[in-house]
């Protein structure tokens, strides 16, 4: 994957207007579709990281941005978010989930 963060870096659709509401004028462009799965591939890591050294106050604010970015992803790969609900509940159904806190630490 190309790095594109050194032109600019995608943003939610209202940050535009917030821009100009603030007296600045932004500049923008609409990424095709390649270039958008991409970034949306860098700010899924971004956001992760910043949930990652996020405080326990600010911890949910930055785990509902990944979330944001997750569903923007399934939607670019054509998946609604019943389907990727259903793709979760299938695997946790085969897999479990991660509520025991149960911690592998290899096989004897």
């Amino acid at each position: 994957m190309e790095p594109y963060s050194r032109h600019g870096k995608l943003v939610r659709d209202r940050i535009p207007q917030i821009i100009r509401e603030n007296g600045a004028e932004p500049v923008t462009y609409i990424a095709d579709r390649k270039e958008y799965r991409g970034r949306l591939r860098e700010k899924l890591g971004e956001e992760v990281a910043e949930f990652l050294e996020a405080d326990e106050d600010s911890a949910p604010e930055e785990l509902a941005d990944v979330l944001e970015v997750v569903r923007a992803l399934a939607t670019d790969l054509g998946v609604d978010a019943d389907q990727l609900e259903k793709l979760r509940e299938a695997k946790a159904a085969a897999r479990g989930g991660f509520a025991d806190r149960i911690i592998w630490t290899g096989n004897r």
